[in-house]
C-alpha cells in the first residue's frame, strides 16, 4: 500500500485538503448515534497501529489521534522521552527504522521541525506533524473543517490573527495561499512570521496584510484566530507578555469584525491574557468545536497518509 508523509500542508496540497475536509464531514456525519470509540461502519483501517511519539506535552493531540485511530478501526501505541530510549539518546533514524518494523504509522509532536524530517526520511511507514516549532497542520485541518461547518466558504476568506507569529500562524499562512483565503497579521514588531510562510502565502495568491493595528486586522474579518502567548519553554515570558498585551482579542475587537465572525483558539487558552472571558466563552466562540474537530479531520489525514483517500 502507498504511503505519503504529512508534515505540512503543502505535503498534501490543496485538492487533497479539500478532499480531506470532506472525507470528514461525510465520517463526521456518518457517525450519528454512535459510541466515540466505536469503530465507524467501514473500519477502514482494522488492524493497523499507529505509534504516538511524545516530546511535548499534549492533550488535544494525544486524545484526538487516540480516539480517531479507535473510530477507524485501529489502535495506538504511545511513547515519550521519558519512558523510550529517545530520552537515552537514541537516534532519530534508529527510532525510525525501528518502529518501521513494528507498527503500520508515526505521529511525532516535537520541538525541532527538523527532528520530525529526520524521522520521515529514514522511516517506511506514513509519518503525520502532530506539531513542531515550525507548524501544525493538523489543527488548521479542524480548523477549516470547523470554518466550514459554520457556513463559510475558504475562497475569499478574511481570517485577522492577533499576538505571536508561531506554529500556528505559519500553518494558516501555508492554507491560505493553498485554499485561497486571506490573512491579516497582527503582531508586536520582533514577533512577526516567518517572512518564508508569508511569501509563500502570496505568491500562491494570498493577501497577506502585516499591522500592528489591531482594529485594521479585525475590520470586517470572518474568522479571529489568537494563540497563548508564551509558548512551553519559552523565556523571556514577561517581556514579551507585556509586548503582547494590546493584542488581546475581546468584544470591541470582535465588534470590529463582520456580525457572523467566529473566534478561534487551538488551546489551551490563557482565558484574560490572549483573549478575555466574555470572548472565550461568547456566541462566537467555536473553540470547542475546533476541539473536537481534531479527531475528524485527523481521520482524514491518517487515511490520505495510508494511501486510502485521494
Amino acid at each position: 500500500m502507498a504511503y505519503q508523509h504529512f508534515l505540512d500542508l503543502s505535503d498534501a496540497g490543496a485538492n487533497v485538503i479539500a478532499a480531506m475536509i470532506a472525507d470528514a464531514v461525510d465520517r463526521k456525519a456518518a457517525r450519528t448515534g454512535f459510541g466515540k470509540g466505536q469503530p465507524d461502519s467501514d473500519a477502514p483501517l482494522a488492524g493497523k497501529v499507529l505509534a504516538l511519539v511524545f516530546e511535548k506535552n499534549s492533550t488535544r493531540t494525544r486524545v484526538s489521534f487516540d480516539i480517531a485511530m479507535r473510530q477507524l478501526g485501529g489502535s495506538v501505541l504511545i511513547l515519550d522521552s521519558a519512558s523510550s530510549q529517545l530520552g537515552r539518546g537514541e537516534t532519530i533514524a534508529d527510532t525510525a527504522r525501528v518502529l518501521s518494523r513494528m507498527v503500520d504509522g508515526i505521529m511525532m509532536r516535537t520541538d525541532d521541525h527538523a527532528k520530525i524530517e529526520e524521522m520521515a526520511r529514514h522511516a517506511t511507514v506514513p509519518v503525520i506533524n502532530g506539531l513542531t516549532d515550525r507548524s501544525h497542520p493538523c489543527q488548521i485541518a479542524a480548523d477549516l473543517l470547523t470554518v466550514i461547518e459554520q457556513g463559510k466558504s475558504l475562497p475569499g476568506l478574511e481570517v485577522a490573527w492577533f499576538g505571536d507569529g508561531n506554529n500556528v500562524l505559519h500553518s494558516i499562512l501555508e492554507a491560505a495561499g493553498l485554499m485561497k483565503f486571506n490573512v491579516r497579521v497582527a503582531t508586536p514588531t520582533g514577533y512577526e512570521p516567518v517572512v518564508e510562510f508569508v511569501d509563500k502565502a502570496r505568491a500562491g495568491g494570498a493577501t497577506i496584510t502585516m499591522t500592528q493595528d489591531v482594529g485594521e486586522a479585525a475590520r470586517d474579518a470572518d474568522v479571529l484566530v489568537t494563540d497563548t502567548w508564551i509558548s512551553m519553554g519559552q523565556e523571556d515570558a514577561d517581556e514579551k507578555r507585556a509586548a503582547m498585551q494590546p493584542y488581546q482579542v475581546n468584544a470591541a475587537l470582535m465588534a470590529e469584525a463582520k456580525s457572523d465572525a467566529v473566534f478561534l483558539h487551538c488551546l489551551p487558552a490563557h482565558v484574560g491574557e490572549e483573549v478575555s472571558d466574555e470572548v472565550f466563552e461568547g456566541p462566537q466562540s467555536v473553540v470547542f468545536d475546533e476541539a473536537e474537530n481534531r479527531i475528524h479531520a485527523q481521520k482524514s489525514v491518517l487515511l490520505w497518509g495510508f494511501g486510502l483517500l485521494s
